[in-house]
């Protein structure tokens, strides 16, 4: 039993070590800079600024989120040209989505493609993205509303040629309806503003997020077909699009940044169960895109391998530290207090931090978190680990199978916003709604929206 006693303790103060080196450098370079400015940009006009491309794929989501995710393109402040394109991944509920294309259908800026079947979040965006011609694509999630200078800050840190990406900061827009979104709002908050802050000081971060990340054209034209055949031990691969992307940008030799001042608010799992689900889908894409990573440490920074390996072996030591206590506990009954006592001491420091550097409270509330990480997310991860081979998506159904006449069915997207914009509706007999375009800074969650909604890409 003197065995179990050691590996636990062993492994638990390793695991404090490392977490202590990683997560101390981590907050270093996590400081926030400078956002760049478009407008002050020499005066620069609006002709001289990038066209943008947005492209929002949607499959099955609700009229209302769809509704004000679209408003909130529609409010953006941008000054330059900007196109939007909707693609509906053959939905099976477009009779009451379809009210909502309707809105849009005489925007010039706005094209709705309906594409016959259900192909995959990834092959949706490329259907429009291979149809369009913005020298910028941002990529949009269906249930996403962005502040009304999203597309301005974003663009504005694309202006250096050398990136090829960059991502918003997410929150959760639901994040007042139960205790777990309060939570994932707060994991998103240090996953942005903690691990993706800090890898932005060296142009690598590591995933720029779906919901809300932006390339450059010129360099997606580059990796357009990595992207879209992805395969995996044989397999093709659809989910971590947004990860597999930015690793593939990296590859090619551009930088990846983050903007914490671009903020778009995303809905999030409102109970345990679709949270798994999507952790698990999120822990095989980590996986599979890790191995790949690996390569470009060379090229990198130390601080991205120390990055690595503090969210790879980090997990590992405390789940094998938890394990050995749990052992022990069970085999001769004698409590693990030194385990027990430095997971506790770590997490309350961890809060500590964060809720210092956040300038709120609540983030005390975070050391919720660690007994779902031991006892829920780590055995997630081995699962995962176990069964990367797996591509089911978990949260969503395949509607509309594939016939053999339709199988190239797709709506054409024009390549020029001058004139009507052809549509999946009928463009030109249907009066638009007048749709208020005002700029919202979403400067609290609150401000954006609170209902439930879900979305069955995320």
């Amino acid at each position: 039993m003197d065995l179990l006693a050691t590996t636990s303790a062993v492994a638990v103060s390793s695991y404090a070590l490392l977490s202590t080196i990683y997560k101390s450098t981590q907050a270093l370079y996590a400081r926030r800079g400078n956002a760049p400015s478009l407008r002050n940009d020499l005066g620069q006009s609006a002709q001289a600024l990038p066209s943008v491309d947005i492209i929002v794929p949607c499959f099955n989501e609700k009229p209302d989120t769809l509704g004000q995710c679209l408003e909130s393109l529609a409010s953006q402040d941008y000054e330059g040209e900007l196109r939007v394109y909707v693609v509906d991944d053959g939905s099976a509920n477009r009779d009451v989505v379809g009210p909502v294309h309707k809105i849009y259908a005489n925007d010039a800026r706005f094209s709705i493609i309906l594409l016959a079947r259900n192909v995959g979040k990834r092959k949706a965006q490329i259907a429009a993205i291979r149809g369009s011609s913005g020298d910028l694509v941002l990529n949009v999630d269906s249930d996403t509303i962005l502040a009304g200078d999203v597309v301005t800050k974003l663009a504005a840190k694309m202006r250096d040629p050398d990136i090829g990406a960059a991502m918003g900061q997410l929150v959760a827009s639901n994040r007042n309806d139960t205790w777990l979104t309060s939570l994932i709002d707060m994991e998103y908050w240090l996953a942005c503003n903690e691990e993706r802050a800090a890898q932005a000081r060296f142009g690598a971060v590591m995933c720029c997020c779906g919901p809300c990340a932006m390339y450059r054209r010129s360099a997606l034209a580059l990796l357009l077909d990595q992207y879209e055949t992805q395969f995996f031990r044989g397999k093709p691969s659809d989910f971590g699009e947004d990860r597999h992307l930015t690793i593939l940008m990296l590859k090619a030799g551009f930088r990846t940044e983050y903007v914490p001042d671009a903020i778009a608010a995303t809905v999030v799992p409102d109970t345990l169960g679709p949270y798994l689900r999507q952790q698990l889908r999120w822990a095989r894409s980590t996986f599979r895109d890790t191995f790949l990573a690996l390569r470009l440490l060379p090229e990198l920074d130390g601080y991205l391998t120390l990055d690595v390996v503090g969210q790879n072996l980090g997990p590992l030591l405390l789940a094998l530290s938890a394990l050995a206590a749990l052992a022990e506990l069970a085999v001769d009954g004698s409590v693990p207090w030194w385990t027990g006592l430095t997971i506790a001491a770590m997490t309350m420091v961890r809060c500590s931090v964060a809720a210092l550097r956040a300038g709120e409270l609540r983030f005390l509330g975070f050391s919720l978190h660690t007994p779902i990480n031991i006892f829920l997310l780590l055995p997630l991860k081995a699962y995962a680990l176990c069964t990367l081979s797996n591509s089911d998506w978990l949260s969503r159904t395949i509607v509309n199978e594939p016939t053999e006449g339709d199988e190239q069915a797709v709506m054409p997207v024009p390549n020029s916003a001058a004139g009507p914009v052809a549509t999946g509706v009928a463009s030109g007999t249907i009066p638009k709604p007048a749709v208020p375009h005002r700029p919202s800074r979403l400067a609290v969650p609150e401000s954006i929206c609170g209902r439930k909604r879900s979305s069955a890409y995320k």
